[in-house]
């Protein structure tokens, strides 16, 4: 039996100064976690007794699919060169050399390495699918590690993969990992949802996020309370709002008007009188590309929206395949001939087609735009604009792409009632990266036909850290916080109020005694401390059921505190453990 006064548990009455998010004020005073250093933190007694749950959550389900390995976390520079990402993840890939001088780095992620093993062991389609996973330290240079666990340098992940001959074979991995996902987060007691998400750096095509609503979170999810419409906010879609076009003035063409000093959306649409729906916002950026040889150059990506709308990065990035960046001064005279303030597409030989004329300027028109007519666009000369300007007409794509950024209210794409836009974290995430990997590092089987092929992949990562903080965040008030009792340290604490009242002593004993003999996780609360303390310290630590042992016990009573409710009920110690097992759901 756990006793409390045995057990390291170093509660504290105040939060650090740094800690902004409830997670990281309530792991720390509850006593689970201490700071090493800046992202680093060590679990103690309690946060190693619920992350170790949470593991064993995950063990089982994913030991349901797939077949558990060990990696090491130390890589040398070859695998990663291989694969294109050596250049590619920039700083936030840990770096060193070895004694002999050899670049290695610590593992962010294991596509490198299962695939260099797949390409060493895999040789035939017999040998597929697999499904391999693992569960160890991953290493990320965060350069501003923050929110307690949210945001680290050292943290536990799942990550696995899957090696399929085919696009269907891929299919059904994809979806053996979403429902298994669903039931790690059922087991571990989450509200969360499911998201269509952006793959990022990991590349692939079709990708989910699980995700916590919390004030807490770095991401924003768009969804719908009417439907089951999710998506991250880098992938999202709405319906939009007809809006009334301008009616053609003179004779329909391109219509110069001089709009001295007048730069900006808004005030070039107060100076005109018109709405800035019908305006046209032009952004300049550049691609710096590496070409043949490791020669750099650069391409001028120009991006026209809605004059209302925002410019969604993340879809921008997908679009061209890199991160753009805005044009400088001198990089916007030279393809416009003018200052900003007044740049438009109008008078630019722009690519037909974004991967064959690459010599060209790209013009990329949000989908808002397609079909719109009579905007009103700079005239890529000083003090003046356009009016007139009609997409396919007076000017030409070279295509139609989602670039904008969902807003509140806007309609649902699928059953067009108000979205909504909430910040969440991020617990989960998996991805069909396709043949990203096996293209690069050269993994071949032999298909059916004796004829070599790539295998498909994907990739599936769990945060063990954010399943523990995605629980803090949605279950604490002022005094601290509840774990579901699958993941909790503890599932039940036995209060002694006064451990000088041999009844007492005793009673807690045997109702501790019983209910671990009926197979619950439970600490006894044994030290020579005031109720008060001790109903402070159950409060704060995350154990979500208490029994109060006092007085009543003359009578054989005991009171059962859930945590999460404050609700407090009567219980008597005969029947003790059967009242636990019809409030939690077990069978005797």
């Amino acid at each position: 039996m756990h006793r409390w006064s045995q057990v390291f548990i170093p509660t504290l009455r105040e939060a650090p100064a740094d800690a902004e998010v409830a997670s990281h004020k309530f792991l720390v005073r509850a006593g689970y976690i201490r700071q090493l250093a800046a992202g680093l933190y060590s679990y103690l007694f309690l946060g190693n007794r619920s992350f170790n749950k949470i593991v064993a959550i995950v063990r089982q389900e994913m030991d349901k699919i797939g077949q558990e390995f060990l990696l090491p976390a130390l890589h040398p520079r070859e695998v990663w060169e291989a694969s294109g990402r050596w250049a590619v993840m920039g700083e936030n890939l840990f770096r060193l050399k070895d004694r002999k001088g050899a670049d290695m780095c610590l593992g962010m992620t294991e596509e490198e390495v299962m695939t260099s093993i797949a390409l060493k062991e895999l040789r035939s389609y017999k040998q597929l699918p697999q499904i391999w996973y693992q569960i160890a330290p991953k290493f990320r240079d965060e350069p501003r590690p923050k929110a307690g666990l949210l945001r680290i340098r050292q943290f536990m992940m799942k990550d696995a993969y899957s090696f399929d001959i085919d696009a269907a074979g891929l299919d059904v991995s994809y979806k053996k990992h979403y429902e298994t996902y669903r039931r790690i987060f059922d087991r571990c007691g989450l509200k969360y949802m499911v998201v269509e998400a952006d793959s990022g750096a990991m590349g692939g095509k079709e990708s989910h996020e699980f995700m916590v609503r919390t004030p807490a979170g770095e991401d924003q999810i768009v969804s719908c309370d009417a439907c089951n419409y999710a998506a991250n906010l880098e992938k999202a879609t709405s319906k939009l709002e007809a809006v009334t076009d301008l009616a053609a003035e003179g004779d329909g063409k391109p219509l110069e008007v001089h709009t001295p000093g007048q730069k900006t959306i808004e005030d070039v649409a107060k100076f005109l009188g018109v709405s800035p729906k019908n305006k046209i916002k032009t952004l300049a950026l550049m691609v710096d590309e590496t070409g043949h040889k490791g020669k750099k150059k650069s391409r001028a990506i120009v991006v026209l929206l809605r004059g209302d709308h925002q410019l969604n990065e993340a879809k921008l990035n997908a679009t061209v395949a890199a991160a753009a960046r805005p044009m400088d001064e001198g990089e916007i005279k030279a393809l416009f001939n003018s200052p900003a303030g007044y740049l438009g597409p109008m008078g630019i030989e722009w690519a037909k087609d974004l991967k064959k004329d690459t010599a060209k300027p790209v013009l990329l028109v949000d989908q808002a735009l397609e079909g719109r007519a009579n905007l009103i666009a700079g005239a890529n000369k000083e003090d003046y604009h356009l009016k007139n300007l009609t997409p396919g007409k007076d000017f030409h794509p070279t295509a139609y792409v989602d670039l904008r950024s969902v807003t509140a209210g806007e309609a649902c794409p699928s059953c067009d009632k108000p979205l909504r836009i909430d910040t969440a974290v991020e617990i989960g995430h998996i991805f069909k990266l396709g043949y990203r990997y096996s293209e690069s590092m050269g993994t071949r089987v032999l298909d059916k036909n004796g004829k070599e092929v790539m295998p498909i992949m994907g990739s599936y990562g769990i945060g063990i850290e954010r399943i523990l903080t995605a629980a803090v965040e949605q279950g604490n008030d002022e005094n601290g916080f509840w774990l579901p009792p699958a993941i909790a340290p503890f599932e039940i604490v036995v209060s002694a109020t006064n451990t000088k009242d041999e009844a007492i002593k005793n009673a807690s004993e045997d109702i501790a005694n019983r209910l671990e003999k009926g197979g619950f996780d439970v600490v006894l609360d044994d030290r020579d401390e005031r109720p008060g303390v001790k109903f402070k310290d159950a409060d704060l630590v995350g154990i979500p059921y208490r029994v109060t042992v006092g007085k009543k016990v003359t009578e054989g009573t005991v009171e059962v505190v859930i945590r999460s409710t404050r609700e407090v009920r009567d219980a008597t110690i005969s029947s003790i453990v059967e009242h636990f097992q019809e409030l939690l759901g077990r069978r005797g």
